[in-house]
Order: structure tokens, then sequence, then C-alpha cells
């Protein structure tokens, strides 16, 4: 799995992540937090990370890791 976590202390709602990624890993809950939901479709592409302006999204480097050398 790439993207590992939404911290709903740090997120503002803007929804930035979820616009940004392109496999749609990310979506948005009632309370207009940012949420994984399909965390297995994560590309590690780190978009939704790099984009997002408050630091919230943390993606596991080792697995992108293991996409770029994967022996």
């Amino acid at each position: 799995m790439g993207v590992e976590k939404v911290d709903w202390d740090l997120c503002n709602g803007c929804g930035i992540c979820v616009e940004d990624c392109p496999t749609d890993v990310l979506r948005m809950n009632d309370q207009s937090l940012a949420f994984i939901a399909y965390p297995r479709d994560c590309a590690v592409c780190f978009q939704c990370a790099t984009n997002c302006p408050v630091a919230a999204v943390r993606v596991n480097s080792l697995a992108a890791r293991e996409l770029i050398l994967p022996y």
C-alpha cells in the first residue's frame, strides 16, 4: 500500500488530494475530510502528499522503492 494515512487533525477539507489522485484512491467523507477509499489502487505517485497544503497525507516511501526496484 502506498498512501498510508490522512491525518484528520491536520486535514482542512480542501479536497486537493482527491482531485489530484490519478487512480481515485482518496475520497471526501461526510465531514469534508479526505479518507483512503481504495488503498490497493495507489500508484505511489506522491501527488496527494506533495500537493496537500497542510501535510495531512502520508505515503509509504518503501512502497515507492519497491515499485522502482522490484528486486
